[in-house]
């Protein structure tokens, strides 16, 4: 028996025998996890398994969770007394070793053991680069299919502990992140092989939704404040998704966390959306020329959550949050500050979420002595290629204009040279 059901945050409608769709009596309307335990545990197996509220019976893959810690350098800068830092990343010294450097990983994890428990025998899967990465590590660890499309203009960042030729990936030249997604749809039509499925994917949601439940375990409260770089907006509502169960189980507060979610400028249409507060994004903030102006590609996503019924815009509401535009130098600045006084590098997206905290001090929004959680999501790559070989990848290059039947060929030949 399933200890979890699958229900429409709009009509509540329970579904049954679904991967990820939306409702089909509210359509633009996601889907959520009502787990048959209302209070939380964490005595369920080993790693990420020890928790309850995860949509998976069986786990196989050793995976563990997030460092979380109370910071000293980074508060003692900031002047903050209960700063505690959700680290996904590579630290051997202080015993976590997230592989790929992202929580992304958390994802794979329990997204690809719940397709398996669901019968589906491979995805198709969409990334900007930290997807891409956990899923051709986890997938090939696991010896389960997945085909992966990236756009080209991201490739400068991404490497796999894989050579490339172990993972199917295909690069699209001529568009970006949202490009590569649609071209990923088409793969998974011709192939009929289901696509990961983004945001509607409940298992992606809560594997995301890991980083609360170790910090919950770690700081045995919900913290005042959360702090987090956004592109699609997927973790942010997986951590509101979260909070929510928490509040339920009544426990560890009955406050949901602030969210405090940030873009990097120019390309910030959730940011200026909301402060306008508008539901609908701008076609003007979503111009695909704004995305060759930023430090941190793998947020550029067009197509962000934030309209949807249950998406960003409903999580802001509900936390009563802040977004935040971040300029390409004060990325900069934080990346470098976070390394200075906590001892290890950090990737520009993660600098994001730094230099958004920087502002929420300096402007008071976040009191000297609130609970505040930072996710660092990409963490000590630097520290794991003096341990590790990885690969730069190198995929086979299409156009996002590919059709169904080139896809069908395009692959035919593909298995003919490999």
């Amino acid at each position: 028996m399933s200890h979890f059901k699958i229900k429409c945050r709009n009509c509540g409608k329970e579904l049954k025998d679904v991967y990820c769709a939306f409702c089909e009596h509210c359509s633009g309307s996601l889907l959520v996890t009502n787990y048959n335990e209302k209070h939380f545990r964490e005595d369920c197996g080993e790693g990420i398994w020890r928790f309850n509220w995860l949509p998976v019976h069986s786990p196989k893959l050793r995976q563990p969770g997030p460092l979380v810690y109370r910071s000293e350098g980074l508060s003692s800068y900031l002047g903050l007394e209960n700063l505690n830092i959700a680290f996904s990343g590579y630290w051997p010294e202080r015993g976590v070793e997230i592989g790929t450097c992202t929580f992304k990983e958390f994802e794979a994890a329990v997204v690809l053991h719940n397709a398996v428990e669901n019968g589906i025998n491979g995805l198709v899967v969409a990334s900007a680069g930290n997807t891409a990465r956990a899923f051709s590590h986890l997938s090939s660890i696991l010896g389960y299919p997945v085909l992966i499309v990236v756009p080209r203009m991201c490739l400068m960042d991404m490497w796999y502990f894989e050579p490339s030729s172990a993972i199917p990936t295909f690069a699209v030249s001529d568009g970006d992140y949202s490009d590569s997604i649609d071209v990923a749809k088409r793969f998974s039509s011709a192939l009929s092989m289901p696509f990961e499925g983004g945001v509607k994917n409940i298992a992606k949601r809560d594997g995301l939704g890991i980083v609360l439940l170790e910090a919950v375990s770690s700081m045995g409260i919900l913290p005042a404040h959360y702090f987090q770089a956004v592109g699609s907006g997927t973790g942010a509502i997986a951590v509101w998704e979260m909070a929510e169960r928490f509040v339920n189980d009544g426990r560890y507060g009955s406050e949901l966390p602030v969210l405090h979610l940030a873009q990097n400028l120019p390309f910030g249409p959730m940011v200026n959306a909301w402060k306008k507060g508008s539901r609908e994004l701008s076609p003007e903030d979503l111009r695909p020329e704004l995305l060759s102006l930023l430090s941190t590609r793998v947020l550029s996503n067009r197509y962000p959550a934030y309209s949807v019924n249950g998406g960003v815009f409903d999580a802001l509401t509900a936390t009563r949050g802040r977004m935040y535009g971040i300029e390409n130098q004060s990325i900069s600045d934080a990346v470098r500050i976070f390394e200075e006084r906590e001892g290890i590098d950090i990737v520009p997206a993660a600098g994001v979420a730094v230099a958004a905290l920087i502002k929420a001090v300096s402007a008071g929004t976040v009191s000297c002595n609130d609970a505040i959680l930072l996710n660092i999501t990409g963490g000590g790559e630097k520290r794991l290629k003096r341990d590790r070989e990885t690969y730069m990848v190198e995929p086979v290059l299409i156009s996002k204009k590919i059709t169904e039947t080139e896809i069908r060929q395009l692959l035919c030949e593909v298995r003919k040279t490999s």
